[in-house]
């Protein structure tokens, strides 16, 4: 089956430093309308593999491709394919929203009445309509990221690059960015390739995620399956000696790590009821001082990778990366 996003051996060189190191993986192959996050710490190497799917870089060595056609050598079939949502602003300041995305969707390829068309129709979908003739450069910042997704879609592409769409957004105006993506992938069945630092943002959205740590992809995680799974996550602080506890949490069924000192994160199975942590903390002379769901699996997921933490509950020894060893 043919992937969305596909590297093989991809090796990219900016002067002296080689910034990405023969990254391979098959991203979005389960089909049309998938989200897929793109994560990592600043340096990592993600601009530079967003602008190498672009087409802006070279590859030094191996290959990227994007709905099967090769991002160097092939451009012109991949750019009228995708769309794309930059992190800084890039707009003509002094032209209106309607004007600016006509003219971007002409450059898309779009016949000059199908431009306008589609252009007064996306700035109503992301909520600019009543602003559509103001010029961009009079915009809010929130209004300005609304505008660069709708220049990113006004084409109808297969594939949507947003790099960081959330960024300066308050409550409101983040979920509905996050709810226009949502509809994206669900209702008109676009690919997404999500860049963003807020994890919360990924899970909230994405189906699976790939973490890159200096120019290495160090994790993929298919976000689809973990939600299937009905997994529950607990965080539990207790008080006495908590070194057979990790031994008794085993015996029924679930499965923790200590943090610190009295600090445990809990997996429960489905089958495994929440009243039996009371049982094991009497049985083991432990007194409860907490005990929180949690759902911050993609941060462990994410701390992990980049080697902030040793593991987290559920793994096996060999499913801990060397390089996330303390």
């Amino acid at each position: 089956m043919s992937a969305v996003i596909e590297v093989d051996a991809l090796r990219v060189r900016l002067g002296r430093r080689e910034i990405l190191q023969g990254i391979s993986c098959r991203l979005g192959v389960s089909g049309a309308g998938k989200a897929i996050g793109l994560l990592g710490p600043n340096g990592a190497g993600k601009s530079t593999l967003i602008q190498t799917l672009l087409g802006f870089h070279k590859p030094s060595a191996g290959r990227a491709r994007i709905l099967g056609f090769d991002c160097h050598t092939q451009a012109r079939e991949v750019k009228a394919r995708i769309g794309y949502m930059p992190e800084n602003d890039s707009f003509i300041g002094n032209m209106t929203a309607v004007a600016f995305l006509r003219l971007m969707g002409e450059i898309s390829g779009l016949p000059k009445a199908a431009a306008l068309e589609k252009a007064h129709e996306v700035l109503f979908h992301v909520g600019l309509g009543e602003s559509r003739y103001r010029e961009i450069g009079t915009y809010s910042l929130g209004m300005k990221q609304m505008a660069k997704l709708a220049q990113a879609i006004v084409h109808g592409p297969e594939l949507v690059i947003l790099d960081e769409p959330t960024n300066g957004l308050d409550p409101a105006a983040r979920q509905r960015m996050l709810q226009l993506i949502k509809e994206m992938k669900e209702q008109h069945g676009m690919n997404v390739l999500l860049c963003s630092h807020l994890l919360t943002d990924v899970e909230q959205v994405c189906d699976e995620v790939v973490i890159l740590k200096d120019g290495q992809i160090v994790h993929q995680a298919d976000l689809e399956a973990e939600r299937k799974s009905n997994r529950r996550f607990v965080q539990l602080d207790v008080i006495g000696d908590d070194r057979g506890l990790a031994a008794a949490l085993r015996e029924v069924g679930a499965e923790g790590v200590s943090e610190a000192p009295g600090e445990w994160r809990i997996v429960l199975p489905a089958d495994v009821e929440i009243g039996s942590l009371w049982r094991v903390a009497s049985r083991e002379r432990l007194q409860i001082r907490k005990l929180t769901h949690r759902r911050d699996t993609l941060e462990e997921i994410f701390l992990k990778a980049v080697g902030h933490i040793r593991r987290t509950p559920g793994d096996t020894p060999a499913e801990v990366p060397a390089h996330g060893r303390l």
